[in-house]
């Protein structure tokens, strides 16, 4: 996982290749696309003018365009329409689909996969991609051409949105560019991508790359965050701008090092392991996984190229952790393995790198609130 220049007909295009794909016509928008919206490995999408406020989730089928089921929906009286050209309240507990403002006519070998952007994840906001004819979410089918559309769902803070906002982003492929666990153990060896204490880490590989939580007790420093069920609205326009213990309970570690999570609670907590991941590979988090438990971690779920990568001396980045336990409470304990971390192969290292050259919000992180919040202060201490 060196940080070579080679090349491969298969994997996970670079930015150049997205920029390219952009003078090419086969990523289109009106009005044009960013150059913020271009990171190294990935497209951020932006919503339209339009929302529909629709009665649930649903996905078109085989036979149908997502226009064609609004349609039906609106004749039976089950949605109706917001106007996005003005900032517009999303309420938590119910669906929204907005048709986004960029457009794809994909190459035949191009397909593409979708998933929410880090502050979309960190405030508990559920969204995901749908295109015509689809039968699953988040995924682009080879050669599709035509509208995409974003269900966005609040879980528990109600969001003000608008024309422009960036909730979701996208990365396009071409064949199948995963790694093997024994292509990975082999990559980890010899170019580590998993730290402890500023050293490398013996890697946990089983179907990819297994990290595991923080609960240590650091003082006065939160172990954990939980979302308060009742808190104001959240404007997605403002940058550091809203007191974190308005939204936010802090959690502090305990001489256990023991977290039990309440049923559909919304938390963050922090990975114990720096991750590295190298200019020439993304990665994925698994959302779901039952082997580690009855919880879903990680709604944005994308690590783009080269994060944690500058890092490396002081032991990668550690990974923002978003839970949410279902059912029954589930107690955590310092160092259990909670998520895993699928890489992926590009077709060529990116002329960009995610950091802070690039202007990248999370490259220094340790438990950090989305870009939303101010810096958490405990009150009460200077």
């Amino acid at each position: 996982m060196s940080a070579d220049s080679r090349t491969s007909d298969h994997g996970i295009l670079p930015i150049q290749r997205l920029k390219a794909g952009i003078r090419d016509g086969w990523i289109a928008a009106d009005p044009g696309i960013l150059d913020a919206q271009v990171q190294p490995a990935s497209l951020d999408l932006r919503l339209g003018p339009r929302a529909f406020r629709v009665v649930s989730s649903f996905l078109p089928g085989p036979e149908r365009t997502v226009e064609q089921k609004l349609d039906d929906l609106q004749r039976s009286q089950e949605m109706y329409e917001l106007d996005l050209s003005k900032p517009t309240v999303l309420e938590r507990g119910c669906v929204y689909i907005v048709p986004l403002v960029e457009r794809l006519a994909l190459p035949p070998e191009i397909s593409g996969t979708a998933s929410p952007k880090s502050s979309t994840g960190r405030l508990d906001v559920f969204t995901r991609l749908i295109v015509d004819r689809a039968s699953g979410f988040e995924r682009v089918p080879a050669g599709y051409a035509g509208p995409m559309y974003l269900e966005i769902a609040p879980r528990t803070f109600s969001i003000v949105v608008r024309a422009g906002d960036r909730l979701n982003q996208i990365r396009f492929r071409v064949g199948t560019p995963g790694t093997s666990d024994r292509q990975l153990q082999a990559a980890h060896d010899l170019d580590p991508v998993i730290f402890a204490g500023g050293a490398s880490a013996e890697a946990v590989i089983a179907d990819g790359l297994w990290v595991s939580v923080d609960l240590l007790d650091r003082g006065e420093d939160p172990v954990a965050y939980r979302a308060r069920r009742h808190a104001p609205l959240l404007d997605l326009s403002k940058i550091a701008h809203y007191d974190p213990l308005d939204f936010w309970e802090p959690i502090l570690g305990d001489a256990a090092g023991r977290l039990i999570l309440n049923p559909d609670d919304f938390y963050l907590l922090a990975s114990r392991e720096g991750v590295r991941v190298p200019p020439g590979y993304s990665a994925e988090m698994v959302p779901y996984d039952t082997a580690a438990g009855e919880f879903r971690v990680h709604y944005a779920g994308f690590f783009d190229p080269g994060f944690g990568h500058r890092a490396v001396g002081l032991g990668g980045t550690p990974a923002v952790l978003e839970v949410r336990s279902h059912e029954v409470p589930f107690a955590l304990e310092h160092g259990q393995r909670v998520a895993r971390l699928k890489y992926e192969r590009l077709t060529a290292v990116p002329d960009v790198l995610y950091g802070q050259d690039l202007g990248s919000n999370y490259a220094d992180q340790r438990l950090n609130l989305a870009k939303f919040f101010r810096p958490f202060v405990r009150r009460g201490v200077s």
